[in-house]
């Protein structure tokens, strides 16, 4: 069995566990874990997500979130969906996500993410990290789920590196600070 498959076995174990659920052992600091692979593995970790969402032998329940479907959601409620291309082909790459930035921001994501009655055994899992860059970033967004999500644990699934104070996405990108997660497994 190949590391990151047993990764996921273990991923499925723990995430059922109270300490888990709870957030202990995390110090008092925010529920939130950050699951981090090889980007090479995407199609590995989109299918165990897939699976996890109906597994009926879980303990907990999964709310998942993401982000390139919130961010379509988003482009389509504004109807700019069709006219993405042209735009960036006439100005440019940084025009457009200085466009799209004023709309699709933190603010919009967490309001498309909330659900009704958040429940003991409910975990946050977010996906999606990796395909909805360059236009959300997931240490930002981060911070602005915590006071929303503060009752429930998050678990982001992140195709790059977290060392416990920088995330850099598929391991390329320059490293942004985020100190408040933990890696998991």
């Amino acid at each position: 069995m190949s590391e990151l498959k047993e990764r996921l076995d273990r991923l499925k174990q723990d995430m059922q566990k109270e300490e888990f659920l709870e957030g202990k052992g995390l110090s008092n600091e925010v529920n939130i874990r950050i699951f981090c692979y090889d980007p090479k593995e995407e199609m590995t970790v989109r299918h165990f997500v897939e699976q996890l969402a109906v597994d009926p032998s879980l303990e907990c329940r999964l709310i998942q979130r993401n982000l390139y479907q919130i961010f379509l959601e988003i482009c389509e409620e504004k109807r700019i969906t069709k006219s993405i291309p042209a735009m960036e082909e006439k100005k440019g790459k940084d025009y457009l996500i200085q466009q799209i930035e004023r709309f699709a921001n933190n603010k919009t994501f967490v309001s498309k993410m909330q659900y009704e009655s958040h429940q003991a055994g409910d975990i946050l899992m977010i996906t999606g990290v990796g395909q909805v860059f360059p236009f959300m970033r997931i240490h930002s967004l981060l911070e602005a789920l915590q006071p929303e999500f503060s009752d429930i644990p998050i678990l982001v699934f992140y195709p790059g590196k977290y060392d416990g104070r920088f995330v850099r996405l598929f391991d390329r990108i320059e490293p942004n600070p985020y100190y408040r997660a933990f890696n998991i497994v």
